[in-house]
């Protein structure tokens, strides 16, 4: 059980990193448009959010290669309980899929950390 909390954890830490290239680098580009379905016009004014966001989700990313790298249980459900509030919270503001895309994937990976230490 603990290599399925490490891979998972690992996944979600990568796809944050997606994520932030996406928002700091792609977003005001036809690749950050079409995925994130917006116009050239949003996507100009708002690339200044978006960046910070992209920022965040960086931050998410390094807690949690932090917590894997120095095997710090702590660190691992801490930054993936953030992911899951911060998915929960996209869902509920931006767009509900995010709470499949962010906080389900952070959530699975929560328990199997969770159920890896209890197994030990």
């Amino acid at each position: 059980m603990k290599i399925v909390a490490v891979i998972l954890t690992a996944v979600v830490a990568l796809e944050h990193i997606g994520i932030m290239v996406l928002e700091m680098f792609f977003w005001d580009h036809p690749v950050g448009r079409r995925i994130f379905g917006m116009t050239p016009e949003v996507s100009a004014a708002s690339a200044t959010l978006a960046a910070n966001q992209g920022l965040y989700n960086g931050f998410l990313a390094a807690g949690l290669i932090w917590g894997l790298v120095s095997r710090r249980r702590e660190l691992k459900l801490f930054f993936l309980g953030c992911v899951v509030v911060a998915g929960v919270f996209g869902a509920a503001t931006a767009k509900g899929s995010i709470l499949f895309t962010q906080a389900l994937p952070a959530a699975v990976a929560f328990a199997a950390v969770l159920l890896a230490d209890r197994k030990s």
